[in-house]
């Protein structure tokens, strides 16, 4: 499962955070100089999606290097499912954290990130360069990667987030509701709607007892979420005074990093309705780079990297890249750092469980909405392309084959298809 947040595997860490274990083995401290190597290696070789990157980060962090114990890193893991952000990213941030300070969370965000995003915005100098028919035919290839990959993470989160009908219905009216209107501003209030039929339909679900990892003042954590809001605020506020430079796509991507329950693939339609319907971006381009995107090493939100490039001003791509980037992962590592405090006293309040069990399922609802338009609309122009997407769904939820490969299919039977037409 590329994309969603484990609702099963929280539970059962939220439990064992409880009982952390001081294994004499773990080593407490490191340099930054180590984690960095580390991190980067992590960033270079994390196929297959934040799910996939948290196994990989257990073999190394727990299992070859000892940093933490099973229980410690199953208790991060928990936490920042239960936050809005990349959980892969969120959790190697504080994995750092914990080996060296915030020095060592930085580094070891940005060490896991930058493989990636060098990448994407490699491809975006390039891909407005490449023209012609065949390459025509691997862009179509990967809009339809797109597709596959985002039916499989419907499929996966669907069967996760939805299992008893009260939160199908929540999934399937927030998803009717898209059909009809899709937006930036009904996406959210799909999402609130989501929390209050959580909040009024789910009050079966249960957490167990949480216990916050120790390692952050209590301050500290009260700052960060200040900042966080006082961005969350004012960047909306700055970016009227233009809308179209670098503190409005800030904005955007603040917006979205802030919002994202569910994992990188949500963040597909909020990002499209705010960079598409405006200008800042076509549809095509948007898809093009989701496709790409399936192919590349670590996180998913680095697409917002050959986002910023592609739509910036001449001459500069770069640092419209890196103000995408930062502003996309921001707020899920401020409230990755801040929840390390203080969800262990938000998370005990007796409707928590209820309005994150209707927030899950209206993301579910979101993403399915995204799966038809734009996905499928932009991607689909016949019965070879179903084929072909269906081919790649199958690989993905039923083979388990890697998304590169999968990428690669889906380009060479567009490009064969392209060669005989």
């Amino acid at each position: 499962m590329s994309s969603c947040r484990v609702y099963g595997f929280w539970l059962h860490g939220i439990d064992r955070l409880c009982h952390v274990n001081d294994d004499p083995a773990v080593r407490k401290t490191g340099s930054t100089a180590e984690v960095f190597r580390v991190a980067l290696k992590l960033g270079l070789t994390s196929f297959g999606g934040p799910i996939a990157h948290l196994g990989y980060f257990e073999r190394t962090y727990v299992r070859q290097r000892h940093w933490l114990t099973e229980a410690q890193y199953t208790g991060l893991v928990a936490l920042c499912q239960l936050l809005p952000g990349p959980t892969s990213s969120q959790v190697g941030f504080l994995i750092g954290y914990q080996r060296a300070g915030w020095l060592g969370a930085l580094v070891a965000w940005a060490a896991f990130t930058l493989p990636s995003a060098l990448l994407m915005y490699a491809f975006a100098l390039l891909a407005s360069r490449l023209q012609g028919p065949m390459m025509q035919a691997v862009v179509h290839g990967l809009m339809l990667t797109a597709v596959a990959v985002v039916a499989q993470a419907v499929w996966n989160m669907a069967r996760t987030l939805c299992p008893d009908r009260q939160r199908v219905a929540i999934a399937l009216l927030g998803a009717v509701l898209l059909l009809f209107h899709s937006s930036g501003p009904m996406q959210i209030a799909v999402i609130s709607l989501g929390a209050i039929g959580g909040w009024l339909l789910c009050r079966g679900v249960r957490l167990s007892d949480f216990a916050a990892p120790a390692g952050l003042e209590f301050g500290a954590a009260w700052i960060m979420v200040a900042v966080f809001f006082g961005l969350l605020v004012s960047l909306p506020a700055l970016a009227l005074l233009n809308p179209h430079g670098a503190v409005g796509l800030a904005n955007i991507f603040y917006r979205a990093g802030a919002l994202v329950f569910g994992g990188g693939h949500v963040v597909l339609p909020l990002l499209r309705e705010s960079l598409v319907p405006s200008g800042w971006i076509s549809d095509k381009a948007f898809l093009t780079g989701y496709g790409f995107a399936q192919g590349m090493p670590g996180p998913l939100f680095t697409f917002a990297a050959y986002l910023g490039a592609v739509s910036a001003p001449a001459r500069a791509s770069a640092l419209w890249a890196i103000v995408a980037l930062v502003a996309i992962f921001l707020p899920g590592l401020l409230l990755a750092g801040a929840g390390m405090s203080l969800w262990n006293r938000l998370g005990r309040a007796p409707t928590a469980p209820a309005i994150l069990a209707g927030i899950n399922a209206a993301v579910v609802g979101v993403l399915g909405a995204a799966l038809y338009n734009p996905v499928w609309t932009t991607g689909i122009r016949g019965s070879g392309d179903v084929a072909v997407a269906v081919t790649g769904f199958l690989l993905l939820e039923r083979w388990g084959v890697p998304p590169i490969l999968v990428v690669a299919l889906c380009v060479v039977a567009s490009a064969a298809t392209a060669a005989v037409t």
